[in-house]
């Protein structure tokens, strides 16, 4: 394989591993040093792409295992700025509603941070990346059936706060965590 066949296959994949690798590390650089290795990983074994069915899945994978072993490495750091990347509706008429929506995703960050790994891991995929069951099963490893009950338990998880949110408020939520 050429340098301009891989630039075309792979590299327009850099954004979704990159926001993987974030969810995952919850850092920015540290995102970018995974998605820098996985480009490296996949440029050495090029030859054997014909061999791999699903290259995308396979980076996911690739750069899921590598953060999961940064993980284990040292202790994670506290997420900052987890969405600087997503798009955000925003209204410049309204300053008050422009706070009220930062707020609402500021706490949903939260939420998603309380999440267990493999939970945060398939809402992410599934919901934000909009990948299929088959190709998380490729990432993760996990059995469809096991991404599917992970996927409702999150989801529902996220649910119950947001409605607890809505019947008591974001200042119950913020006092009783802090």
């Amino acid at each position: 394989m050429h340098s301009q066949e891989f630039k075309n296959l792979v590299l327009p994949m850099g954004k979704k591993l990159f926001h993987f690798a974030r969810l995952l590390l919850k850092d920015e650089n540290e995102a970018q040093d995974a998605v820098q290795e996985v480009y490296i990983k996949l440029w050495n074994m090029r030859e054997n792409f014909k061999t791999i069915n699903n290259i995308e899945a396979f980076a996911m994978r690739m750069t899921r295992n590598w953060c999961l072993d940064r993980i284990k490495a040292k202790k994670p750091k506290l997420i900052e700025n987890y969405s600087s990347g997503y798009d955000r509706q925003a209204d410049t008429a309204n300053p008050e509603k422009i706070t009220v929506m930062n707020d609402r995703m500021n706490f949903l960050r939260r939420v998603m941070e309380d999440l267990p790994e493999p939970q945060k891991t398939i809402i992410q995929l599934r919901d934000i990346e909009g990948y299929e069951f088959e190709e998380i099963a490729d990432i993760t490893a996990m059995k469809v059936n096991a991404i599917r009950v992970a996927l409702s338990r999150a989801r529902n998880k996220i649910k119950e706060t947001l409605l607890k949110v809505e019947d008591y408020g974001y200042q119950q939520r913020a006092n009783s965590a802090g």
